[in-house]
């Protein structure tokens, strides 16, 4: 696989086929966990390592498994990893660890994991999978944290709230305060204030995308006209 594919992969996962934005998976930990930046942003990571693990390990053992039990295989192998990366986040992160809860391991369910390792993983090398798993996981971390960027600014005022259970004692320095004595919107925090969020930001993301879309059509048109005598 040449740049260009290895381009169109990190595109489509980041972007064009986002799985917070444009394949809607993953909608539960999503919606419940992103009222923070941090909270977005540490599940997004645990959701990133796991895909890139996961991805990798289906990929080696593709050859070696049948079609007809792939499935319970793959749940297997994500199970795993799961646990190991809970068990290093209960260990490195136990502040971050109790926020997220049974978010970390509700990350074996997760329709995006299973997905990729299904759709891309089983039927391609370990170099593609690695990639497509990094790809996707940073599109869902995007998504978690934009997310949690426009719910925690509506709803405290702040940015990077509670830093230093992801950052440590640097992370205490992180905290933004937009705004004085912002009383604070609770409907941002509350899971309505997720679907509105979320809604808001898909049709950002439309509006980007059809703005793109209108450049690149409209450019070849300018060319012609510029060269016609």
């Amino acid at each position: 696989m040449n740049e260009t594919g290895y381009l169109k992969i990190l595109k489509d996962g980041v972007w064009t086929q986002n799985t917070g934005f444009v394949a809607l998976l993953g909608l539960c930990p999503l919606l419940a966990v992103s009222n923070s930046v941090v909270n977005g942003l540490g599940l997004g990571l645990a959701t990133l390592l796991v895909l890139l693990i996961s991805n990798v390990a289906v990929s080696l053992i593709r050859n070696l498994v049948r079609p007809e039990v792939r499935i319970p295989v793959f749940v297997l192998v994500i199970a795993c990893v799961v646990t190991a990366v809970e068990l290093a986040m209960h260990a490195f992160l136990p502040g971050l660890y109790t926020v997220l809860g049974i978010f970390i391991p509700l990350i074996v369910t997760n329709c995006c994991v299973i997905g990729r390792a299904e759709a891309f993983a089983f039927k391609h090398k370990v170099a593609k999978s690695a990639v497509d798993g990094i790809a996707t996981g940073l599109g869902f971390m995007l998504a978690l944290t934009l997310l949690g960027a426009v719910r925690e600014v509506v709803g405290q005022g702040t940015l990077f709230s509670q830093a230093d259970l992801l950052f440590g004692e640097f992370g205490k320095e992180l905290t933004l305060h937009l705004a004085d004595n912002y009383r604070g919107f609770l409907l941002a925090i509350l899971p309505p204030g997720a679907f509105i969020g979320l809604g808001c930001l898909i049709a950002l993301k439309n509006v980007i995308d059809s703005r793109i879309q209108h450049r690149a059509t409209a450019q070849p048109v300018a060319v012609l006209i510029e060269a016609k005598p």
